[in-house]
């Protein structure tokens, strides 16, 4: 009953941003088509489209906003959710759906008798995805300023027992008490039958042994249960958690199978048996299908864009030196998958053949090799190695699935086998065009930075910061910076 009740208002909520979205659709137009011509005059004076001809935008926006908030994780109980951070990830959803929305529209062109892209105004966008944000933003402040509000005067609170009095149980509890605005009450421990069960435990009653829950059950008010308990001991409160379950309590365990593990941990359903997830890298289904969508469109859009250069790239390298236009080598991939990277040839015939003739040069520390002054690349493959038009080909890579256009950069699989344990991690996603090393001075960055910058972009990543990233990576490869 209470996972329905918190899914009704899940989906409650959702629907309410929707409709906020909505309105920040028909406000926007709204202020565009009647408040700016009549103050700014001229400037916004040319010819623009009546609300019936941008509706069928507005199913495209719902879906992009949908999907965004929707995979931002925001639509759960939000009691222990700082408001900064609900606040950030509204934010970022809404500023991806708004870059998303430009390119969808920008891209397919809509046919001119349903929209004609001269009178489609992109002030009316800019002013729709600031409205969009503002409101949410404000719906979220006004949610949060209700509830407590209502749990300021003694409701909507949730009392809760903690089934242990150990340390964890203890630390679980003085947590729930510095953050009274997630609307839990502690009642009480109940202590082990083999514990120490002294009259208080931190400012808080022991009520009783474990023996004696049924009884503790039966006079005091119980909303939740919470196990703070070793993991050894799960079997003996087999019994005692199918009572529970009998008598409609919510029951939790405070898992902690592996207190030093830095992995998140989710809880998931594989045919009915329920299996204990510890990952180090993310795992959000929604928003890796973001991932691979934005991937899909700006790759296909950029290469389009670039086929003329492609085109010129190739007569240029056949010109200048005898050998292949493409170079092929195998990478490793998502969690080491072997596959075939492109490039545009930078250096002469048979280069790998002569790899150890420089070896000397090489000016990076462990399993990789960089040389800045490497003879075996030619004048106009140093041209394009400063510039990075040898990786248009990559484009290919990423279309076809082998890579992303944001993620650590692809390692050959000599370099793997002399990776220590803790970098094989940076496998754990799919490799990209661009990453935290390539905009923070890439060869510049010594080998264990460059892993490091690899796990904290796994660490952290999102469907925003990728954005960030591709933006930030417009300006270092115009000026070429830290390119050998």
């Amino acid at each position: 009953m209470l996972k329905q009740q918190a899914r009704l208002i899940a989906l409650s909520v959702f629907a309410l941003d929707l409709v906020l979205v909505s309105t920040a659709f028909v406000l926007a137009h709204r202020i565009r088509a009647e408040l700016l011509p009549w103050i700014g005059g001229a400037l916004v004076s040319e010819a623009f489209y009546p609300m019936s001809r941008y509706l069928p935008l507005l199913p495209v926006a719902l879906a992009l906003w949908s999907l965004m908030l929707w995979s931002s994780g925001r639509y759960r109980s939000h009691r222990t959710v700082p408001l900064r951070a609900e606040a950030a990830a509204v934010l970022r959803s809404t500023v991806t759906a708004s870059v998303l929305f430009l390119l969808v529209v920008w891209a397919l062109r809509l046919d001119e008798r349903l929209l004609d892209d001269d009178r489609l105004s992109r002030l009316w966008i800019a002013l729709f995805a600031l409205f969009s944000g503002l409101l949410l933003l404000a719906e979220k402040v006004a949610l949060r300023l209700v509830s407590r509000y209502v749990r300021g005067r003694g409701l909507n609170f949730r009392t809760v027992i903690l089934v242990g009095a150990n340390a964890g149980a203890q630390a679980l509890a003085q947590s729930i008490l510095a953050h009274r605005s997630w609307g839990y009450r502690v009642s009480g421990f109940v202590a082990d039958d083999d514990e120490p069960a002294p009259a208080t435990l931190g400012g808080l009653p022991v009520l009783g042994r474990v023996a004696e829950l049924g009884a503790i059950l039966d006079r005091e008010i119980v909303d939740e249960v919470i196990f703070a308990i070793d993991r050894r001991d799960f079997d003996r409160f087999e019994d005692l958690f199918l009572a529970l379950q009998e008598q409609g309590i919510l029951t939790r365990f405070a898992l902690q199978l592996f207190p030093h593990t830095q992995a998140k941990v989710e809880l998931e359903d594989l045919d009915g048996v329920p299996l204990v997830t510890f990952s180090t890298s993310p795992t959000g289904a929604l928003a890796l299908a973001w991932k691979r969508t934005l991937d899909l469109l700006l790759s296909a859009i950029l290469l389009l864009i670039a086929l003329p250069i492609v085109a010129a790239v190739a007569l240029a390298i056949k010109a200048t030196s005898s050998g292949a236009v493409l170079f092929r080598q195998t990478r490793c991939g998502l969690n080491g998958r072997p596959f075939t990277l492109y490039k545009f040839r930078t250096m002469v015939e048979n280069a790998e053949m002569r790899r150890a003739e420089v070896a000397h040069l090489n000016e990076m520390d462990g399993p990789v090799f960089k040389a800045s002054n490497d003879p075996r690349i030619t004048r106009f493959g140093r041209l394009l190695r400063k510039f990075s038009l040898d990786e248009l080909p990559q484009f290919w890579n990423v279309l076809k699935g082998d890579m992303s256009l944001v993620g650590p950069r692809p390692p050959i699989p000599e370099e793997v086998a002399r990776y220590e344990r803790w970098q094989r991690r940076r496998l754990a996603m799919k490799p990209g065009l661009t990453c935290l090393w390539q905009i923070s001075g890439r060869n510049q960055v010594d080998f264990d930075q460059w892993m490091r910058l690899d796990l904290a972009y796994i660490d952290n990543w999102s469907p925003w910061l990728d954005l960030k990233i591709l933006a930030r990576t417009v300006p270092v490869v115009l000026t070429g910076r830290g390119a050998s």
